[in-house]
């Protein structure tokens, strides 16, 4: 994790975010935030430990408390070099000692605390046997939008994601498809992503033929053929920002029902992207791409949400599902990406990040969404 922590941010702009996520959390009514190692510590204190043990590490943040890191001691060295850390109090902890009476010192033995969702089971179970009085909801739960909306700086760093993204489609659709096995043509977009400065890969899906018909299809030694249609989906972190594209490509000229499916998805995606505006229910960007495809007569086969968050993660809040009724807010990042997927004959989806402006929405993905033919 330690490759994809941001490096662009202060000190003085960590500790913001820490006293903006403390002020949430007090108009919550929680009692506090216990923040895990993960994408919300990064994004907080700009720290990733280079292990993620069974050793208590916890950022604690309390309204009108300093921040205060409780790791363990062999741990503190690398806590003090993160670019947050002079934004923080350190406590530290030694093998042999009991980390949760640590952490009740900094926190009231009564209340309820928002926790991250990847916090260790026996972390929560330590705390809640130290602290009886004490209660637990998960941060996703108890802030949902903790991280959704983004400064120019973090916008900057997510376009710079997504134009690399671009560049790697751009280069892949020049490479041979036909007589190679999918693994092979993601391997290709994996190096392209790390060429174009991604330093994580965290998917390179490249589902041909009947495997597109599964969304989150896992590249497999299946041999692309001439005429398969052919799903590409691929994305990770750059500067710390994610990144997250799908195109679908054909191998050859494809028949008219696929340039007809094909058509469809790129319509919806096209509605979907219309619908983005403040204030408008994240649900309606799902209703408006799903409209497209229903009234097509492809309803049943659109079989997942229409968008997710993105950030330091490549999947966060907000969600573009049925019944998310949270309002768009400028800044706010996430997917756009409806699907047609035909049980074992071929899929498509088209995928763009997108960002709400003062008065709609812009693209940080600028590859054509007409259909692409490859060799």
């Amino acid at each position: 994790m330690s490759g994809s922590t941001p490096e662009s941010f202060t000190a003085d702009e960590y500790r913001a975010r820490m006293d903006r996520a403390a002020g949430a959390a007090a108009d919550a009514g929680l009692a506090g935030l216990l923040v895990a190692p993960g994408p919300d510590m990064v994004w907080l204190t700009g720290y990733a430990p280079t292990a993620i043990t069974e050793r208590l590490t916890l950022l604690v943040l309390a309204p009108g408390r300093d921040p205060m890191l409780v790791v363990p001691t062999l741990e503190a060295p690398d806590a003090r070099r993160a670019t947050g850390a002079p934004a923080l109090t350190l406590r530290d902890w030694t093998d042999g000692k009991d980390p949760y009476a640590v952490t009740a010192d900094l926190l009231d033995s009564v209340g309820r605390f928002g926790i991250s969702d990847n916090a260790w089971a026996m972390h929560l179970l330590g705390l809640q046997r130290t602290l009886p009085g004490t209660s637990y909801a998960s941060l996703t739960e108890a802030l949902p939008m903790l991280r959704a909306v983004k400064d120019e700086a973090e916008l900057t760093l997510l376009a710079a994601a997504g134009a690399a993204a671009d560049a790697a489609f751009e280069e892949i659709r020049k490479v041979p498809f036909a007589g190679r096995r999918e693994a092979e043509v993601a391997q290709d977009l994996a190096d392209l992503l790390r060429r174009f400065g991604h330093s994580q890969v965290d998917f390179t899906i490249v589902a041909s033929g009947p495997n597109g018909a599964n969304p989150h299809h896992e590249v497999s030694d299946r041999v692309i053929g001439r005429g398969d249609m052919v799903v590409l989906d691929f994305g990770g972190l750059k500067g710390g920002y994610g990144s997250d594209t799908s195109r679908t490509v054909h191998v050859g000229e494809p028949t008219d029902e696929e340039r007809t499916v094909h058509d469809i998805v790129r319509a919806a995606q096209e509605a979907g992207f219309r619908a983005v505006r403040p204030g408008v229910p994240c649900q309606e960007v799902d209703r408006a791409a799903r409209a497209v495809i229903t009234e097509a007569g492809y309803g049943e086969y659109f079989i997942h949400r229409t968008g997710h968050g993105i950030g330091v993660t490549t999947h966060e809040p907000p969600y573009m599902i049925e019944g998310e009724e949270q309002p768009l807010v400028p800044g706010m990042c996430f997917s756009v990406e409806p699907g047609i997927y035909l049980p074992g004959r071929f899929g498509v989806r088209i995928e763009d990040i997108v960002t709400v402006t003062e008065d709609g929405g812009r693209r940080l993905n600028d590859t054509t969404r007409e259909m692409v033919i490859v060799d």
